[in-house]
This record gives C-alpha cells, structure tokens and sequence, in this order.
C-alpha cells in the first residue's frame, strides 16, 4: 500500500533525483528531450524547491514498502481552488493502482486546504495521464498554451474536479 507523507526542506534532494528519474523515464517521447531537460532546470531546482516549501506550496513524498515511489505538490490559488502542479509517480509503477492513490490523496490534501476544486494541466499528447485523470473524475474546461521560456511551450489540457 502507498502512504504519503509531508516533505521538508531535507527531502529536496529526494525530490529531485525523483523528478530525474520520472521525467527522463516518461518523457522524451511526449516533449523532447531539450524540453525535458529545460523543465528539470526550471521546476527542480533546490532553490525552487525551498521556495516553494516556504511560500506554503504542500509537497508530499508517496512510498511504496517505505520506498519513495513519487511525489505530488498543491498550492491554493488566489481564487480559492488548488492547482495539482506535479503529481509523478515511478514509471515501473505505473498500472497498478498507485497512480489512483496518488489522485485521491492530492483530493484531500486540496479539501484540506479548503479548496472547492482541484485543478491541474496535462500535456495534450500524454494520452495515459489524459486516461487516468478522466477515469478519476476530471473534465477538461479548457485549453491552454503556455510560453515558458527557453524557446518552449506547454500545450496542455486544463483539467478540474470539484471536490465537494
């Protein structure tokens, strides 16, 4: 069974050697390579990390067997909704309910952050989290291209869940 548990500035290292391994593992095929590596940089940096953990932006560790498995991040935006930033779990792992778990937890950590809604983007070609997101309860409300930086862009579904 996966059981979650709150980060802290000494997971940051965790973190990052997890996003490693995820994105490189899950991603070229969907992004490209360069825009892997750019998104590592950008979202993964330790000091972007701490940031975050200090501005209140909840990171949490999944575990597997006390193994990290992955790891997901909520903030509460200014509206009032939460926004699922990252929700990635090890590509070995991925069919065998664990995704799901990882899903829910991020629902309950939103509602406890009294959030009516859960909202996330999704790359328009990652087809299996597109799957996975729907099979929980999300719908698509929008559609959304994203400048950021480098040359890059997230073309992306705009994905929410009401929580209540």
């Amino acid at each position: 069974m996966i059981v979650f548990r709150r980060s802290t500035a000494s997971d940051v290292p965790l973190l990052r050697d997890l996003a490693q391994r995820i994105w490189c593992a899950y991603y070229p095929p969907i992004i490209g390579v360069a825009q892997v590596e750019y998104m590592l940089g950008w979202m993964y940096s330790a000091e972007t990390i701490l940031r975050e953990l200090s501005d209140g932006v909840v990171w949490e560790l999944a575990l597997l067997d006390e193994q990290p498995a992955g790891f997901l991040s909520i903030a509460r935006e200014e509206d009032g909704h939460a926004k699922l930033n990252k929700l990635y779990l090890l590509t070995e792992l991925h069919g065998c309910g664990h995704g799901r778990a990882m899903i829910e937890r991020a629902c309950v950590v939103a509602r406890d952050l009294g959030a009516p809604e859960l909202r996330l983007q999704v790359n328009k070609r990652n087809e299996r989290a597109l799957r996975a997101y729907e099979r929980a309860g999300f719908r698509r409300v929008k559609e959304a291209v994203f400048d950021i930086g480098g040359g890059f862009v997230m073309d992306d579904y705009v994905l929410a869940r009401a929580l209540g």
